[in-house]
């Protein structure tokens, strides 16, 4: 029988050495960089000013939404909503719109002002705090969503869905209002690159934000939105601390009770058409990172970091370490697959984390898996044993093998929650 994924710590001192002096550690602290996020990049603010604003208040969790009706329209007839990701603190509507309306192509208007051209009001739904935990913002989810039912001027069902971590709290809430007994109205869902199974954030990478933060605190610190609800339960697999030592699948009580609650709620809403998106590729190529291969190795005066992509399962693989004044750790995982080279949605991970400490870094280094295209496009696989290749090549898939109804590949692995025009074009025509 496999064992279960794990990881462990070793802690040794260095010989020869001295403990740093109190100079010697302020100086390594000015050296960090401290606003590294592991999140969804939206750039500046920019877009049409909404038409609408609507506060949204649940028992657990509040929000607002930005409403942009279709063109030459002054209410709600064709509703597109659509929610915002994972990041800390509170939405920001005005770039999510601008993120999402970016032209993917010369000469061609943005995706939603697209939507808006064919007939679409868009409602964007943002959250106070987007780290908190998944069932909270879904009561924000479920408010707009009624809202929307009772503004709206006819019967035209809704279209519900979300980016990243939206996706989710966009598919629980449908799920819960089924459950309890309300009408959504909705006929079709949408996710776009939300990690279904779960996202991954390398363990190293974890290990060091919280190794790191005590040097170089800082407000939010990555490792602070690492422990916060929403990345416990959207994470596959996570690490608590720098130390620790066990499973990391079931490390996180919060993920196993998400995944459970999901589960009783019959994973998916039941009523709406289930369409989904992933910025990964679906043929199981993935990028060229070689597994267990150092991808930066930092050393200075008192400290260093060495990150190594995840090594592809086997048993107490290193995947790196680090050190400040005499205590130096080294980290290994048994039968962790190695997602960072696997076909997904990606993020610049190691590439944050280098420049945050001045590390050099191959520019092919930079980014992996973030959202593995077997989490995106929803393949029917355990969340938390994740028996399942990586690099399966879906195209090849029989539909039954997947829980969303179709699903859209992007043409290469392009970072995560990006428009590009495979995926933009999918949507369009499958809606319109």
């Amino acid at each position: 029988m496999t064992s279960a994924p794990r990881i462990d710590v070793s802690t040794s001192l260095r010989d020869g050495g001295a403990e740093p002096t109190s100079q010697e550690l302020a100086e390594l602290a000015a050296s960090l960089a401290t606003d590294v996020l592991f999140t969804l990049p939206l750039g500046s603010a920019g877009g049409a000013e909404p038409d609408a604003t609507w506060q949204l208040t649940g028992e657990r969790a509040s929000g607002t939404a930005a409403v942009y009706y279709a063109e030459g329209r002054t209410h709600l007839r064709k509703p597109f909503l659509f929610a915002d990701g994972f990041n800390y603190g509170p939405s920001d509507l005005p770039a999510l719109y601008g993120h999402f309306n970016t032209p993917y192509e010369e000469g061609r208007p943005g995706f939603l002002d697209q939507l808006r051209a064919r007939g679409f009001d868009i409602v964007l739904i943002g959250f106070d705090e987007r780290h908190t935990h998944i069932q909270h913002n879904a009561e924000v989810a479920r408010q707009a969503i009624l809202r929307t039912v009772a503004e709206r001027l006819g019967g035209e069902p809704l279209v519900v869905g979300g980016v990243s971590m939206g996706g989710i709290i966009t598919r629980y809430a449908l799920a819960k209002m089924e459950n309890d007994g309300y009408d959504h109205q909705t006929a079709t869902y949408l996710s776009y690159d939300s990690p279904h199974n779960g996202a991954w954030i390398p363990l190293v990478l974890q290990q060091m934000a919280y190794f790191f933060e005590k040097l170089a605190p800082a407000e939010p610190s990555q490792a602070a939105l690492i422990r916060s609800p929403a990345a416990q339960q959207l994470l596959w697999a996570w690490v608590p601390d720098s130390t620790y030592t066990g499973e990391v699948a079931t490390a996180s009580e919060l993920r196993r009770e998400f995944v459970r609650e999901l589960a009783d709620l019959g994973n998916f809403p039941r009523r709406p058409r289930l369409l989904g998106v992933t910025n990964g590729r679906g043929d199981g190529v993935g990028r060229p990172l070689p597994a267990g291969e150092i991808a930066f190795d930092w050393q200075a005066i008192v400290a260093s970091a060495t990150a190594r992509f995840q090594p592809d399962k086997g048993t107490e693989q290193p995947i790196g370490g680090m050190h400040a004044g005499l205590q130096v750790r080294r980290s290994t995982t048994s039968e962790v697959p190695a997602l960072d080279g696997a076909p997904g949605g990606t993020l610049d991970s190691f590439g944050k984390v280098a420049d945050a400490i001045s590390a050099k870094i191959s520019e092919e280094y930079r980014s992996g898996a973030f959202v593995p295209t077997v989490s995106a496009a929803a393949l029917d696989h355990d969340p938390v044993t994740w028996d399942v290749d990586p690099n399966l090549d879906l195209l090849d898939q029989a539909p039954d093998r997947f829980h969303l109804d179709d699903v859209g590949f992007d043409t290469d692995n392009t970072t995560h929650g990006q428009v590009t025009a495979p995926l933009a074009e999918w949507i369009l025509d499958r809606l319109t």
